[in-house]
């Protein structure tokens, strides 16, 4: 980065030694300022510390110079009391309040504790407390408050980015972005909303210091984030930011990688190893039905554990976090939603089930670890069945250019429209629209207004290049991961090396620098109870209670009257257990429902507690696995005494694939059909009917079959699959 000024990240935590002849020469107000931050700093962590010189370098460029500054430096290195000793001096100069942009506000509340101990007044304005807003941004205009914390969610809400966000720029005496990463498309976690900040930094009035910080960036994420960070394009200029990048060594992680043959391996040798491994800590998984089913089977082998991930209600998310927090708890069993911002200076380790997509994103979570302690735990179990993941989420990407016209030929059209009424015109699901609608409002070509969104008639180019290039950087970050599975050299150096760390070298610590390996044997009964575990039948499936929003014709609650009961499904496609076992066979040609998984889907018939038994069976017609679905519909009606009385049908063939809940409602409809024999056998049944079919994916092909199926005199619908999507 030519012209950028880069520190040298010193990882003693004593920092600047008083004989560095740099220190003796400083004096007058710049010492009294290093004075000052120094004991700000002792408030905040205590009487032994001591900044660091990168910490000192960013305080000065913020406090004294009002640059603007990049601080890329590993978990624990201590970015956030940068941006808090530099608040308390500002604010003691009469600047105003720091604002922070924080993608994970909930998990920043113990730093905003220290903060509060420091004499800093912190507050947030986020999607969980819109009870507060008004009095916090009073207290705001009082200067009563030092440090607001905003999500960059709030940057895209109409009321906050037009009322709000200008007089708070406005008065502002420091910007704060926290996980930088997040505003290039570059990064392991980009979020269209972080892109807004562009944007609201070119705006701010000259003299504003702003301070983007991040512990995983590349030097192409490093650089584009100080683009767009900078208030000059030259980097010979004064005004370019203040680029401050350190070692990314972590001395107190031991990594390791433990390969085993599959997930009932895995499982069992967790709920061994488990026991054996320092304090509490955190299993990270790669999809929430992976994480709710390892909990469940740890706590059955007397673990103390909790799942959690973005689907965890907020409140259970919070004592989940506290737990751990105060070691109530051995581990806390996540997907990546908990991440970023967590702080538990005494983890004890960090255990993958399942690899990350990229080295970054690795290192990344494996930095939640170790930040307090002399040495922890960090090991990867890989399984086959990551790439198929990865695969999945690469699917979910910017869409093709086809589709963003038809969106922006939508918006033209009408001039505004919600989002509800848009997934009726846009084949995506809901939240793909929302993100590529987020690109195009940080693109200029659409803006978000209160109900929905308008046109700005800008014209738009559909950057396939550079679409391309991030597909094919994301292909090599998965590429290296495989190597850093398979490698023989130092871990952590390999991990270092990809994040262009140049001070990277073997670490003495990992399994390949000492040749201490872990075992991957584990008893023969420990295997065989996860096995029994893992492929034990049967997961709920909630019916469809609402109609989609959005739809001319069909609004509300489904009347009780048409509606399915709950149903059930052999397991969803993204379980460790039978996950494997039904991706596997729906990847196949189609044929008649094998023999295991047949055996599978009775004993999920068998602890069924319906209310009343189903009369007879009925199937939904497939167009890619029509003898898979009869065939399992048909073995069922004979094992079980039942009539089977045929399957519905489709006018005009197949209605595709939707990704949405009003695009894929609207081509059922469409289309299924009920035959005129069928629903006199269903009426002529007089009893409950077992409705039958694949896979499940919205729920709706399910919803709207019951529907017609109840419609022709059935009293109850009871839907049965053999996967579901998530």
């Amino acid at each position: 980065m030519s012209g950028a000024v880069t520190g040298t990240g010193h990882e003693q935590s004593g920092g600047t030694d008083s004989k560095d002849p740099v220190t003796a020469e400083v004096a007058g107000e710049e010492q009294a300022l290093r004075d000052e931050a120094e004991a700000r700093l002792r408030a905040l962590a205590g009487e032994g510390a001591r900044l660091r010189d990168d910490q000192w370098s960013a305080i000065k460029a913020l406090v004294m110079d009002r640059r603007r500054a990049l601080v890329v430096q590993r978990t624990g290195w201590g970015k956030s009391a940068v941006y808090f000793v530099a608040t308390a001096l500002l604010r003691e100069l009469g600047e105003g309040p720091t604002v922070i942009v924080s993608p994970l506000l909930a998990l920043m509340r113990n730093q905003i504790a220290a903060a509060e101990r420091a004499g800093i007044h912190a507050a947030t304005i986020n999607s969980a407390n819109p009870e507060e807003w008004e009095k916090i941004y009073a207290q705001v205009a009082e200067g009563m408050i030092d440090v607001l914390l905003v999500s960059p969610e709030r940057l895209n809400n109409p009321d906050f980015r037009d009322q709000v966000l200008p007089e708070l720029a406005e008065s502002a005496g420091l910007v704060v972005i926290d996980e930088a990463h997040c505003i290039s498309d570059w990064g392991h976690d980009f979020r269209p909303d972080y892109r807004r900040l562009r944007t609201m930094l070119t705006e701010l009035p000259p003299g504003i210091p702003v301070l983007a910080t991040t512990a995983t960036a590349n030097a192409r994420v490093t650089r584009d984030v100080a683009e767009q960070l900078a208030a000059s394009p030259e980097w010979d200029d004064p005004a370019a930011p203040l680029v401050l990048r350190g070692a990314l060594e972590r001395e107190s992680l031991h990594l390791s990688v433990v390969r085993l043959r599959n997930a009932e391996q895995r499982l069992a040798w967790l709920a061994r190893t488990l026991h054996e491994l320092p304090g509490s800590g955190i299993v990270y998984t790669l999809t929430v039905a992976a994480a709710q089913e390892i909990a469940a089977y740890l706590r059955e082998q007397g673990h103390r554990v909790a799942a959690y991930s973005g689907q965890t209600d907020p409140a259970e998310r919070l004592a989940a976090e506290d737990d751990l927090l105060g070691n109530r708890i051995k581990a806390l069993v996540a997907t990546s939603a908990l991440g970023m911002g967590f702080d538990k200076p005494d983890l004890g380790f960090v255990v993958h089930v399942g690899a990350p997509a990229s080295p970054v994103a690795y290192y990344q979570q494996v930095g939640r670890a170790g930040r307090g302690v002399e040495k922890a735990e960090v090991i990867l179990l890989p399984g086959a069945e990551d790439r198929e993941i990865w695969s999945y989420f690469a699917s979910l990407a910017f869409p093709p250019e086809q589709v963003v016209r038809a969106t922006l030929a939508a918006l033209s059209e009408e001039g505004m429209l919600s989002t509800a009424a848009l997934e009726t015109r846009v084949n995506l699901s809901r939240s793909r629209l929302e993100m590529m609608l987020k690109v195009l409002d940080v693109d200029g070509a659409v803006r978000r207004v209160k109900g929905g969104w308008e046109p700005t008639g800008e014209p738009w180019e559909y950057d396939t290049d550079r679409y391309q290039r991030v597909a094919a950087e994301r292909k090599a970050e998965q590429e290296a991961m495989l190597g850093y599975i398979s490698t023989t050299e130092c871990r952590e150096g390999y991990l270092r090396r990809h994040l262009d760390d140049d001070e990277a070298r073997p670490c003495g610590r990992c399994d390949n620098c000492t040749g201490a390996h872990r075992s991957p044997d584990v008893a023969a009964e420990d295997v065989q109870a996860a096995h029994e575990r893992l492929v034990r039948p049967g997961v709920d499936l909630e019916p469809r209670r609402q109609w989609p929003t959005g739809l001319a014709d069909l609004k509300g609650r489904i009347k009780p009257e048409l509606s399915a009961g709950t149903g059930r499904v052999l397991g969803r496609l993204t379980d460790i257990g039978w996950g494997t076992r039904l991706r596997e066979l729906l990847a196949q040609q189609d044929g008649p429902v094998p023999d295991d998984v047949f055996a599978a889907v009775v004993g999920v018939l068998k602890s069924w507690d319906w209310e009343e038994r189903p009369v007879a069976v009925v199937s939904v017609p497939s167009g890619s696995r029509p003898l898979l679905v009869r065939s399992l519909a048909e073995r069922l009606a004979r094992i079980g005494r039942l009539e089977y009385l045929g399957e519905l049908g489709y006018r005009g063939g197949s209605p595709g694939r939707q990704y949405n809940s009003a695009q894929r409602v609207n081509a059922v409809r469409g289309t299924l059909a009920m035959p005129r024999e069928l629903a006199e056998r269903i009426a002529a049944a007089g009893g409950p009917v077992l409705l039958v079919d694949d896979r499940v994916d919205t729920g709706w092909t399910m919803t709207l079959a019951a529907a017609q199926i109840r419609h022709a005199g059935a009293p109850a619908v009871l839907p049965l699959a053999l996967a579901v999507t998530s």
